[in-house]
């Protein structure tokens, strides 16, 4: 008779129920499409079962998932496919009820990298400035220089849009 033994897949399931949408949220706002979003989402859940880290608590294994799929992202965006890409007009990556959040989420999407990466992590993901510069692995003053170029660059668009 063969015992019971917890499966290594119900954990990564738990994992994977607690953690998928922040993951994907996060490529999101690197990628900006749905497709890319999702495989990288799938990608980060592969290498945490290849790796198996051992982790602290839950807060150091969703900081290590966020790490993860912040680099992996990183790496897509520098492969020379995704440069040759032709994006398909009419597609919406993103889908809201409220006009208002759409367009803040269009005008987040289009910062720069360095800057869309803080401030999703700060305002969408409620991370203090310090976990932050510990998940990007930059300091904490250069999160707060970023946040700060990010709020002015969406304040330009915001006053632009409004005039």
């Amino acid at each position: 008779m063969q015992r019971s033994v917890p499966q290594l897949g119900d954990h990564v399931m738990k994992v994977y129920e607690t953690y998928a949408d922040t993951l994907f949220r996060i490529a999101m706002v690197h990628l900006g499409r749905r497709e890319d979003a999702e495989e990288a989402t799938q990608d980060t859940f592969i290498k945490l079962i290849e790796k198996a880290p051992i982790f602290n608590d839950a807060e150091h294994q969703k900081a290590w998932l966020i790490r993860v799929i912040t680099n992996h992202c990183k790496s897509l965006l520098g492969r020379g496919w995704r440069k040759r890409e032709v994006k398909l007009e009419g597609v919406d990556p993103l889908t809201t009820d409220n006009p208002e959040d759409h367009a803040l989420i269009e005008l987040v999407l289009s910062l720069p990298v360095k800057y869309r990466s803080v401030v999703h992590l700060y305002y969408y993901e409620d991370y203090p400035i310090r976990e932050i510069s510990e998940i990007l692995q930059i300091s904490e003053s250069a999160v707060k220089m970023r946040l700060k170029r990010g709020r002015q660059l969406l304040k330009l668009e915001l006053e632009g849009e409004e005039l």
